[in-house]
């Protein structure tokens, strides 16, 4: 499985942290089909950012298809009845301070990627053009979207 990040991961740009990086170190993911690390250290300015801990959690997963589905037959008039799904999914998990004083609770930041089956044979260009578009707004609005965050305002 490619899921591999370079480490330490150089973060993208938030309102408090200055040239934030994370240090990954390769972990044991919660499922067969899953690759996982944990942020083992930090570099630049974070303040009140904490690494990994057991509870305190600051991992990446990725999980592939576990069961990857094929495109059915044709139907007798030549077209597809339904086409199925293959879900890979990719999360963040961080332990967050909701109470000063109480046990953090584990936030969860999920990103699902439902590909049709068939999609990877008949249109690769295109699934790496979704995904180009995908990560660069992720990381050219990674502020933006910290703020909507917090915000809740589009």
């Amino acid at each position: 499985m490619p899921f591999a990040p370079t480490s330490p991961v150089t973060g993208g740009p938030q309102v408090g942290l200055t040239s934030p990086t994370y240090t990954l170190v390769a972990d044991v993911a919660p499922a067969a089909h899953g690759k996982q690390f944990y942020v083992s250290a930090l570099g630049g300015t974070q303040t009140g950012v904490e690494v990994n801990s057991l509870s305190n959690p600051f991992t990446t997963t990725f999980f592939k298809v576990a069961a990857p589905k094929s495109l059915p037959p044709v139907n007798a008039s030549g077209g597809l009845n339904s086409v199925p799904k293959n879900v890979f999914k990719w999360n963040v998990r961080k332990g967050l301070e909701v109470v000063s004083g109480q046990p953090r609770q584990v936030g969860l930041f999920e990103l699902s990627m439902s590909l049709p089956a068939g999609a990877d044979v008949a249109d690769p260009e295109s699934v790496r053009a979704a995904c180009s578009l995908l990560f660069g707004i992720a990381f050219t609005d990674s502020s933006a979207l910290g703020t909507i965050l917090i915000t809740n305002g589009l």
